[in-house]
């Protein structure tokens, strides 16, 4: 068998996990992870503006990113059937991360500046990503 990522059917139709399919905890932990790296994206960004360390601050920042987040998400599971763990899955979460989350912030009043667009694309791409790529060298050494 080969470790391939589209979903078997048992007798019921439904997609059951088969090697090379997310697992249930794989799923949560990338979640887990996005959701941390989009919050430490917001913290950091916070602090650097000194625009105070509330964590409904916090919230509000990292908001219209988990929103857009959430949809690269929707996208990858719609695609793929699968969470997306991979770097290239990564590369959808992070546009939407990158573009949902400036039209949010754009139609609710938060800056949108070309700066903060290149830094917000280059700091959560980091973040987004970097996770990925050290899952995927950690899976080729075993």
């Amino acid at each position: 068998m080969t470790n391939s990522t589209v979903p078997t059917h048992g007798e019921t139709g439904a997609p059951s996990l088969s090697r090379g399919r997310t697992s249930a905890s794989g799923g949560a932990f990338a979640a887990l992870a996005d959701t941390v790296a989009i919050v430490v994206f917001a913290t950091i960004g916070r602090a650097s503006h000194e625009h105070g360390m509330s964590v409904a601050g916090v919230a509000q920042t990292a908001a219209p990113f988990l929103v857009g987040a959430a949809l690269g998400w929707v996208a990858c599971l719609a695609m793929r059937r699968r969470a997306p763990l991979s770097v290239g899955d990564g590369l959808v979460v992070w546009a939407g991360t990158l573009v949902g989350g400036m039209l949010l912030r754009s139609v609710t009043g938060q800056g949108t500046a070309p700066s903060f667009i290149v830094v917000a694309g280059l700091v959560t791409g980091a973040f987004l990503l970097s996770w990925r790529a050290v899952r995927a060298a950690a899976a080729r050494r075993r």
